[in-house]
């Protein structure tokens, strides 16, 4: 059986009339169930070349919230939560070994949400998981589980507990899943199918994000935020030391956490090759990349017309485009 789908370069949104001055009129706030709603609807991404403590703290200021990521011990982890302070955080965990125990270690330690983190999502440990903790995390703490790419898994997910869901699989700039196992849905043809779910769940688009006008796209789709790696890797506030050498920009390293390197530098081992590891480019602050996106967001909603994203799913319309109009679409000076 085939079934057509659509990838975030395989559409626009059309401009509409717009009575928005400045924007300052639009609202980006999502609600999520924790003592502080989220001003812009930004995840940073659980990796070990993404989150620090530093760029938890600069994601949260922005009015986003950053995900510690699992690759470390319990300790560790629970040291970098610790050292957030005023920051609400999140903080992942996996569905093996020391899972249960640490996830009730960081949410009685101040994580805001646990994020139960997992490549192929739609699978029973994962659903067992999340009841378990649903179950037994006190009262206020966020469930985020994930990664699905259609609506049976995303369902699946909701129905076991889960108050938000990543849905996104083999997307990202450095994962390779599709073409090692060949499995995956364009990221903004998920979004679009899991957005019809009857479950009051809220939609976090993960892969495949590589501007503000993908994020734009993405919440018209019915996500309710997106989750970004590639975009605040390379930052002052990522981890891993500068790489300099002779006739080429600074560097930081960049990769997924399914890539061998990532495996090995965590478990000295690796079991699957689903990622890559590359350099990246010093970008600056990440305050300095949020901040852009954040003009980014508003400005894509000023264009629809509308005030907040609740506005901009209900009134957007999609064009499809040629790879022609995919060319015109991105600057072209030089072609």
């Amino acid at each position: 059986m085939f079934t057509k789908t659509l990838a975030f370069d395989d559409v626009l949104l059309k401009p509409r009339y717009s009575d928005i001055v400045t924007r300052k009129d639009v609202d980006l706030s999502v609600e999520i169930n924790t003592r502080k709603p989220m001003r812009l609807p930004i995840f940073a991404s659980p990796m070990d070349t993404v989150m620090s403590v530093e760029m938890a703290q600069r994601v949260f200021e922005a009015g986003g919230r950053g995900i510690l990521h699992r690759y470390c011990t319990v300790e560790q982890q629970l040291d970098t939560l610790r050292a957030c302070e005023g920051a609400e955080v999140f903080a992942a965990v996996g569905v093996t070994g020391d899972w249960f125990d640490r996830a009730l270690a960081l949410a009685d330690n101040g994580a805001a949400g646990i994020c139960i983190d997992v490549a192929h999502g739609h699978h029973s440990t994962v659903i067992s998981a999340i009841e378990k903790l649903r179950s037994q995390l006190p009262f206020g703490i966020h469930l985020m589980a994930g990664n699905v790419a259609t609506r049976e898994g995303f369902d699946a997910l909701a129905e076991a507990g889960a108050d938000s869901i990543r849905v996104g699989v083999g997307g990202g700039s450095i994962c390779s899943t599709r073409i090692q196992t060949g499995h995956g849905v364009p990221t903004f043809q998920s979004v679009l199918e899991c957005s019809e779910s009857e479950y009051d769940c809220l939609l976090i688009a993960d892969g495949g994000i590589k501007n503000s006008g993908d994020m734009v796209k993405a919440l018209a789709a019915g996500a309710d935020a997106v989750m970004v790696g590639r975009m605040l890797a390379g930052t002052d506030e990522s981890p891993g030391d500068i790489i300099r050498n002779k006739g080429v920009p600074p560097m930081k390293v960049y990769r997924g956490m399914a890539s061998p390197e990532a495996q090995v530098a965590w478990r000295g081992r690796y079991s699957s090759n689903e990622g890559v590891s590359r350099t990246v480019p010093l970008k600056g602050s990440a305050t300095s990349v949020l901040y852009e996106i954040d003009k980014g967001i508003r400005s894509g909603l000023s264009y629809s017309g509308v005030r907040n994203i609740r506005q901009l799913q209900a009134k957007s319309e999609f064009v499809v485009q040629t790879s022609a109009g995919a060319k015109e679409s991105s600057t072209h000076i030089d072609s």
